[in-house]
């Protein structure tokens, strides 16, 4: 790594200079994919690597977990039957993801798990050094583990501990604001990054390579279980004309708003009673979920449900535990209430000995059968209170505020078998920003994939891209035509109309309102000329910030704004293709069918139209800011000839990374 400074010829401005850090490869973000991968990047003999991030205990690894955040892996316990070839499986059963991503993520799940192990991670096991699991959502197997709530912040605080022994450079207080990309041999490449320091000043970065490790789109939501520390920066690589997949396929669930926290799992397993009040949140208290139900114990068997089936689901919303995430949303969004678990009092009605079987044996067993829910969720998982405590909230004395949150984004930027950007070199998206993930997916899945994604990441690197090949003269000039385009950007700022927070509220708005779980053509349509009228004024004109220090904000809302065009744009031609509800987002149509005869008209939903599982969704920003989508082919599992002698034949000589 060395620093420059290079010169930067303005017009009719003079002449200034700007500091420059050239790097091999440098690791944007410090979530665990992107830690993982600076990690395994040295381990592979890469050591000039550097880590830019905004800071390390923000993200959304370090900040996000639920009652028992889930790890998922191939069985490693017991007599149950487990293979690659199996999980991949799994994974595939989901609709619309490619067939050899999904043998890699199975295939280095245990690999890339017991590295978490060896530093330290404590994941439970039994006496025979047995890794315990239990199934998850969209899975059939015992694959899932956990260590409790905060299971991703333990690994990020165990990968930090191993990127600090390896001496790995880190430079907090960074807002990346543009990447540099050039055009090499007939194709683009990715040259470096500029970034804004706390106090606004401009720093560039020349690297070899990128590791694109910035998380989902958690800032242009309102309604969001995404840690509010964590923003996203998807729109940097979709500005360049990165492709991206998939999308519209994120996911929703229930969690909590005043401290953002899932509440899964153990939090719905005690069956706490739902109650919703004027917005004062004091006056005209009601239990509204009875009377959409033939009886208090179907309704209280699918509460328990929404413990493992929490992400709000396209198939559960009729007669099944969706239609609860359904109701809470009407109760928010359309009737303007507030909505809370009450863990204090059982819903009126309740018995144990009238739940569903499987709700009743699974609270005997584990001796949850006391005569509340908070006693139950204390015996359960005390833990699970002890959390909130840490955040100021007794669920012993008050009820939990919650609502219908935007989690996980299923999509996001394509990346090939080594997680290397499809259209442009050098480029590596790990993590939440890697679009690998189909429809559904099964849960704590997500924790593997960016753990996969480094290793991946940087064995490629490692192997194909250790040398430096990125051309000094071109790459410098190519800085400076960034840095002015950016300079000439903050000049236009000064004399925009809109303050950036008035902006990214539009943003957030509009995506909760069109882009979140519930969709309807119309609205979809008419907002995604908003988006992109907005998008083109903000891009030419600007937005307006009050301070240098405040630049961070105004680049931050330019490519979140960005964003929120290109999805609703890939939104957009995803009903327009009548894919129909699925995943986490139901379509509404009056030709659809009708979600409860309670329901007044307009919640009706078009079925899925499975044909579309077989493909996956590719959106690429061009130049002129059209935007293009295409439906694709999902690549099959690839039929592999598992012959010892030719397979180590051909990894000896290299030749597995010439797979792309």
């Amino acid at each position: 790594m060395k620093n420059t400074i290079i010169q930067i010829n303005r017009d009719n401005e003079g002449q200034d200079t700007i500091s420059c850090c050239w790097v091999h490869t440098l690791v944007i973000g410090s979530g665990a994919a992107g830690l993982n991968a600076a990690v395994q990047l040295v381990r592979n003999g890469v050591d000039d690597v550097l880590i830019l991030t905004e800071g390390l205990a923000k993200g959304t690894s370090i900040n996000t977990g639920s009652d028992k955040q889930t790890y998922y892996k191939l069985s490693m316990c017991g007599t149950e039957t487990d293979s690659p070839r199996l999980m991949a499986d799994s994974y595939l059963s989901g609709g619309s993801m490619h067939g050899d991503l999904a043998l890699i993520e199975a295939s280095l799940s245990a690999r890339a798990f017991l590295n978490l192990v060896n530093l330290g991670v404590p994941f439970p096991r039994d006496p025979y050094g047995q890794f315990v699991g239990y199934k998850t959502d969209h899975d059939p197997r015992q694959r899932a583990t956990s260590l409790g709530p905060y299971t991703s912040r333990e690994m990020c605080q165990k990968l930090i501990e191993e990127a600090q022994r390896l001496h790995i450079p880190i430079r907090e207080g960074r807002d990346v604001i543009e990447l540099v990309v050039i055009e090499e041999g007939g194709s683009r490449r990715i040259a470096g990054a500029l970034a804004v320091d706390a106090e606004g000043e401009i720093e560039a970065y020349v690297a070899e390579n990128i590791i694109f490790a910035v998380g989902g789109p958690g800032g242009i939501y309102r309604t969001s279980v995404y840690p509010a520390v964590h923003f996203g920066a998807i729109g940097l690589a979709l500005m360049v004309g990165a492709r991206a997949r998939n999308l519209p396929e994120s996911q929703y669930g229930l969690a909590s708003t005043k401290f953002r926290w899932n509440v899964s799992g153990t939090y719905m397993q005690v069956i706490p009673r739902f109650i919703s009040t004027a917005n004062d949140g004091e006056s005209d208290e009601q239990e509204f979920l009875r009377q959409y139900f033939a009886s208090a114990g179907e309704m209280n068997g699918n509460v328990f449900l929404k413990g493992y089936q929490w992400p709000f689901d396209a198939r559960k919303v009729i007669g099944g535990s969706s239609l609860i995430d359904l109701l809470v949303y009407i109760e928010t969004m359309v009737k303007k209430r507030k909505v809370y678990l009450d863990f204090r009092q059982n819903s009126n009605g309740y018995e144990l000995g009238g739940v569903a079987k499987e709700a009743r044996t699974y609270l005997e067993r584990s001796n949850a059968t006391q005569a509340t829910p908070i006693e139950r969720l204390i015996a359960m998982n005390p833990g699970a209170v002890d959390l909130y405590l840490e955040h100021g909230i007794d669920l012993r004395s008050a009820p939990l505020e919650i609502a219908v949150c935007a989690q996980h984004n299923n999509g996001g930027l394509a990346g090939s078998i080594w997680w290397e950007s499809t259209n442009i070199k050098h480029l590596f998206p790990v993590g939440e920003v890697n679009g690998s993930h189909g429809v559904n997916r099964p849960g704590g899945s997500a924790l593997n994939s960016g753990q996969v994604g480094g290793f991946r990441a940087a064995e490629f690197i490692a192997n194909r891209y250790h040398t430096w090949t990125l051309d000094e003269a071109v790459a410098e000039q190519a800085v400076e035509r960034t840095v002015c385009d950016v300079w000439h950007w903050i000049q236009q700022c000064k004399g925009a109309e809109r303050f950036w927070n008035d902006i990214l509220k539009e943003v957030r708005d509009r995506m909760s309102l069109a882009g979140a779980q519930i969709r309807s053509e119309s609205i979809v349509e008419v907002e995604t000329l908003k988006a992109r009228k907005l998008t083109q004024i903000v891009m030419d004109s600007g937005c307006r910030c009050e301070s240098k220090r405040d630049l961070k904000h105004a680049f931050r809302t330019r490519q979140l704004c960005y964003s929120h065009a290109v999805y609703l744009q890939a939104i957009d031609f995803a009903l327009q293709s009548k894919v129909g509800s699925r995943g986490s987002s139901i379509v509404l149509h009056p030709d659809g069918e009708k979600i409860h005869d309670l329901l007044v008209d307009g919640w009706e939903i078009l079925p899925e139209n499975p044909a579309f599982r077989s493909k996956v969704l590719e959106t690429e920003a061009k130049p002129d800011g059209t935007v293009l989508n295409r439906w694709v082919d999902c690549r099959p599992v690839p039929e592999i000839d598992p012959w010892f002698e030719t397979t180590w034949a051909d990894f000896r000589k290299g030749e597995i990374y010439k797979a792309e």
